[in-house]
């Protein structure tokens, strides 16, 4: 956790602490309810930052709470200044952030600058004003071509991604249709966001995860992409709508606003790019601290291509000197526990994490080992992507289903009035209060693991893993003092001891001089 006292604003002064941060994601609705009313809220989050201080994260990433109607949980924001009244008030943000550097706790909120909700009022403007009019230039309205949409550009929550008003011109949204993108060409947009930055430092926030970092600035003249089903190559391709070169030169600007406050503030960017050289140019010396790594997000349970994507990870960093972070689940992905398989590739999977040199990403709950949620009931299922897609994809709610506290009660100590997304009738077992001091549990081994990554610094810090030769399907690299092996093969891995063995994400047996490794188990050790 943070050290070295607080400047005259209560903020933590350790210098680039955001390098090696382990950052704890809040998913608001989902993670703890105040007033009964079956929705997670800020007081709800002040109420449980204790948990979170014991459980030794570094910061905590809220997902929007702004004024909202909810037609995306939230990301479709209509007033960037003001707490939606579901999740409490400007007051509890302010006292949220007061309690939470007390702890010693960095605040990071979310950001949703690449479109804003359909009833913001600059939209309801646009949709009065006429076509060709400022107002109308905030977002992209454009002339169809016939009947048809200006270009054929598809939405990610499904079907094309224009929506016709009633004179005929057409706007895009990326996503729902109640969620406009705005015109990034305009500096009145340029202008508005610079200020709200400001509006959130001054209440004191450490700074802002960007939601659609790469999606702001779109190719001149809004170009097809001429491949149905293009959205397929999110990621991998260039699409002409995501990861525009001129989205740089925003986050210049951001970047000054953030260094011109006390308190090492930072802007961590949700940029799906091609390539990890492609994020590496959000974080030049004078863009962003962090991007999320989504290409380690999306590989899968396997030692070779693991080993690939840190490698390139790591590499694709060291230029622009920026931490490289790690993540194996959030709001928007099915949860690892069921992605990998299971809750004992799960824990080995957060081991592996937790000793890679850079920053890490810990989504609520899975340090609990909380599956994905996958028989919600239909007519609870609150994703727009369930209603876009034509009831072929149930979308996230699965991953959102909200955290158990106690090993009972109505909501399982989550709130007094039930949840908004019904929790499964084991997870009482799962429970924070079933976990805690269970040296068998996840809880636990997330503990300790955040316990040894404080008290030895050569977990987390550098930029470098040196590979240890070993057999197939085994991982296992040094750094420093410390060797991390990870056994994803079907056998006991015998390797000969790299040290005392202090943390494992399973059982493990030392003989002679080798230490005993079983399939799906990552073993820390360290030299004196």
């Amino acid at each position: 956790m943070p050290s070295g006292g607080t400047d005259p604003e209560g903020h933590p002064m350790t210098q680039d602490w955001w390098r090696e941060a382990v950052i704890y994601q809040v998913y608001v609705r989902s993670f703890a309810d105040s007033d009964g009313d079956g929705v997670g809220d800020l007081p709800g989050i002040r109420s449980r930052l204790p948990y979170l201080a014991d459980l030794g994260v570094d910061a905590v990433w809220i997902t929007p709470f702004y004024r909202s109607p909810m037609a995306d949980g939230g990301y479709d924001v209509a007033d960037y200044r003001t707490v939606d009244p579901l999740f409490g008030s400007n007051d509890d943000a302010e006292a949220l952030v007061r309690d939470a550097h007390e702890l010693g706790i960095r605040v990071i909120v979310d950001l949703v600058p690449n479109h804003t909700s359909d009833q913001h009022a600059w939209f309801r403007q646009a949709l009065q004003a006429a076509p060709g009019s400022p107002e109308r230039a905030r977002y992209h309205f454009r002339d169809g071509r016939g009947d048809l949409p200006p270009n054929d550009w598809e939405s990610v929550f499904g079907g094309p991604a224009w929506t016709r008003v009633a004179d005929g011109q057409w706007y895009l949204h990326l996503f729902a249709p109640e969620q406009p993108d705005l015109n990034w060409d305009q500096p009145e947009v340029r202008d508005e966001f610079l200020d709200v930055l400001r509006f959130w430092l001054d209440l004191g926030v450490d700074g802002f995860r960007i939601d659609v970092a790469h999606g702001m600035v779109k190719a001149d003249g809004l170009p097809d992409v001429g491949t149905p089903g293009h959205l397929n190559l999110l990621g991998t391709e260039a699409l002409p709508f995501f990861d525009q070169d001129g989205v740089h030169e925003i986050y210049r600007d951001w970047r000054k606003v953030l260094d011109s406050y006390p308190g090492n503030r930072i802007g961590v960017a949700e940029a799906w790019t091609p390539s990890p050289e492609r994020t590496a140019r959000y974080l030049r010396a004078d863009e962003l601290h962090q991007a999320f790594n989504f290409h380690y997000l999306t590989a899968g349970w396997d030692a070779a291509d693991l080993k690939q994507v840190i490698d390139d990870s790591l590499a694709a960093m060291r230029p622009v000197a920026a931490p490289t972070t790690w993540v194996l689940s959030n709001h928007d992905v099915q949860r690892h526990a069921t992605r990998y398989g299971g809750v004992t590739r799960a824990r080995a999977a957060a081991l592996l994490m937790l000793a890679l040199p850079g920053s890490a990403y810990v989504y609520q709950g899975e340090e609990l080992g909380l599956p994905e949620v996958l028989d919600l009931p239909e007519d609870v299922l609150q994703d727009p992507v369930w209603e876009r897609s034509g009831h072929t994809d149930r979308g996230r709610d699965g991953c959102r289903v909200p955290v158990p506290w106690t090993a009972d009660g109505p909501s399982f100590g989550f709130g007094d009035g039930g949840s908004w997304l019904p929790q499964p009738a084991d997870w009482g077992r799962l429970s924070v209060a079933s976990q805690l001091g269970d040296p068998n549990s996840v809880l636990e081994l997330y503990r300790a693991a955040l316990r040894v990554r404080r008290e030895h610094p050569d977990l987390g810090a550098g930029s470098d893993v040196e590979w240890l030769d070993v057999p197939e399907g085994v991982l296992a690299f040094r750094r420093g003092a410390f060797t991390c092996v990870v056994n994803f093969g079907p056998d006991v891995a015998r390797l000969p001891s790299d040290g005392d063995v202090v943390l494992a994400s399973g059982g493990f047996a030392t003989e002679d001089a080798d230490v005993l490794v079983p399939p799906d188990t990552t073993v820390w050790l360290s030299r004196p």
